[in-house]
């Protein structure tokens, strides 16, 4: 994709939404973590039906150890691999509390070294509460990333690689929102609504649904 259809690109995407952000719901640092490290393999849609209860009395670190393994189990069974999740959590929270001074860090390294997160959860955290222009490259981005032609690659480390460099400067903060809303609601997986899209005559997709 040229140049100067990327920047025209993300003019729409920034013009139809001026302000994205993530669709799960969280009131801080913490309790963003928790919510991105359950949204693995599942829909923000059950992650925010489980969190909303556990939100109220979860804030903190501390607030999550002292809930128990059990009670969290409980409060997350609904979500996929739950049980794995609860351990990933408590163990992120204990040594959250113990390391970071009940804290949630902004440095990748610092992030990825917590049980749970990777890539992918550490880029989500670093830009959506810390403000860093970091791209998570979920399955969305992925698909938007290569069907359109903006940054195809092979593995989602490479589209990141290559979105860091062809998205403008002044579009990248919010740039991982927009290619994930677009991903989601508009350049589906099966059946896209190419009919419906804002970007279809700069898109390079060869089997355009209109």
């Amino acid at each position: 994709m040229k140049p100067a259809d990327r920047f025209e690109l993300f003019r729409r995407l920034q013009a139809a939404t001026p302000h994205p952000t993530t669709e799960l719901h969280y009131a801080n640092p913490f309790q963003l973590l928790v919510a991105v490290i359950l949204s693995a393999q599942a829909t923000d849609k059950s992650v925010n039906l489980a969190t909303a209860p556990l939100f109220r009395s979860v804030k903190t670190p501390a607030d999550l150890l002292a809930f128990g393994q059990e009670r969290f189990e409980s409060a997350i069974r609904t979500i996929g691999l739950y049980r794995t999740k609860a351990r990933n959590v408590l163990a992120t929270a204990r040594i959250l509390e113990e390391q970071f001074g009940g804290q949630v860090p902004d440095r990748r390294d610092a992030l990825e070294s917590l049980p749970g997160v990777g890539r992918k959860t550490a880029n989500v955290v670093l830009n959506t509460a810390f403000g860093q222009a970091t791209i998570a490259v979920d399955t969305h981005i992925f698909r938007v990333a290569n069907r359109t032609g903006l940054a195809p690659g092979n593995t989602p480390l490479a589209v990141e690689t290559k979105l860091l460099k062809a998205v403008p400067p002044e579009f990248r903060k919010d740039a991982h929102h927009w290619l994930i809303l677009h991903g989601r609601y508009v350049c589906r997986a099966r059946n896209p609504d190419c009919g419906h899209c804002i970007l279809l005559d700069l898109c390079g997709y060869g089997a355009k649904h209109v």
